[in-house]
């Protein structure tokens, strides 16, 4: 009897269209079906959670921006203005905003999901960015936000994120986990200029000098991690662990998907890397994942957009899977 794989591999074939013309859309149909297990998949509930966190290492003059800007920019969510707003309306995705530990104090609102581990990590220039208590706090909640989600009947869900410094973070976990030199994973963030860049290097460098080389995927975590990465990535393996299909945004998110892919294999074939951001390094950590990104737009905003620009071509994948007749439904003559 054939695999799922086979079968939705004919069913694609069939299709009135030349064998592989629909490239790459050919292959997220392969994927999705091969995760659902059924020949004819379905999204339901599309949701982006985005997790928000401060950074004890932006006090040291590695970002363009003051750390305000993330409780600012989460206000900004909140108030419907940001980018990961109007590209969630447009293409009726459920958003979730989560307060993983911003250095403010929100007030109540509907839709802020309340789950600090505490005001901003510390600075990893110094020592861990987080305690062994607070990385377990962020394992258990980054878990709960998706099995929530999950209940509510969503199957594919996309990781955001928003914090000033977590370039930073990303880039200390990537040359952890690849072993490549912090040059070729430290990029310009927010926008620094030439003699911020050379700080953010220089800081970078001094702190993996004095952390030395981590090889567990927690520790890498509780070292360099925000509070944001350590619930995307807990987050990350509770949608695997449901049978998810999981939309992974940017830099960070593919940092934090790295850190998961070390504690679950697996996962890789439950992903969808939604573009190939502009920030140095991501090019590289696609290629150490040996993944394929869905766009290329030049994008680095963060915030989950690139997911939710994304999912209107997994959706197309899907409803050509399910309603694109085969060469014998349409009469159509297939090649000899």
């Amino acid at each position: 009897m054939k695999t799922i794989s086979e079968q939705l591999q004919h069913k694609i074939n069939l299709k009135t269209k030349p064998l592989g013309a629909l490239g790459q859309l050919e292959s997220i149909a392969l994927q999705i079906g091969e995760i659902q297990g059924t020949l004819s998949p379905q999204l339901n509930k599309p949701t982006i959670v985005v997790f928000a966190g401060d950074h004890g290492i932006a006090k040291e003059g590695v970002s363009a921006y003051p750390q305000e800007v993330t409780f600012q920019m989460v206000m900004n969510f909140l108030n419907g203005g940001a980018a990961i707003n109007v590209f969630a309306r447009q293409n009726n995705i459920a958003l979730k905003i989560v307060d993983a530990g911003v250095n403010f104090n929100f007030p109540p609102h509907d839709d802020l999901i309340e789950q600090k581990a505490g005001p901003g990590t510390a600075s990893f220039l110094y020592g861990p960015a987080m305690t062994s208590e607070q990385l377990d706090f962020c394992f258990q909640k980054g878990a709960e936000v998706v099995r929530k989600c999950q209940k509510e009947g969503s199957n594919i869900i996309g990781f955001g994120e928003m914090g000033i410094g977590n370039t930073s973070a990303a880039a200390m976990i990537m040359s952890e986990v690849c072993q490549l030199p912090l040059e070729e994973c430290v990029g310009r963030g927010t926008g620094v200029d030439e003699a911020q860049y050379a700080q953010k290097l220089s800081v970078l460098g001094k702190s993996q000098e004095f952390h030395g080389s981590i090889a567990k995927a927690k520790s890498i975590l509780q070292t360099y991690g925000g509070f944001e990465i350590a619930q995307m990535t807990a987050g990350m393996l509770e949608a695997y662990e449901l049978g998810m299909s999981i939309m992974v945004d940017g830099f960070i998110a593919s940092a934090a998907f790295l850190l998961a892919q070390k504690m679950a294999p697996g996962i890789r074939q439950h992903a969808f890397f939604c573009h190939n951001s502009a920030e140095k390094g991501h090019e590289q950590l696609l290629a150490y994942l040996q993944v394929k990104a869905i766009l290329n737009l030049g994008m680095r905003l963060g915030e989950g957009s690139g997911c939710a620009v994304a999912y209107p071509i997994i959706k197309s994948a899907v409803q050509f899977l399910n309603e694109m007749a085969s060469f014998e439904d349409a009469g159509v003559s297939n090649k000899a």
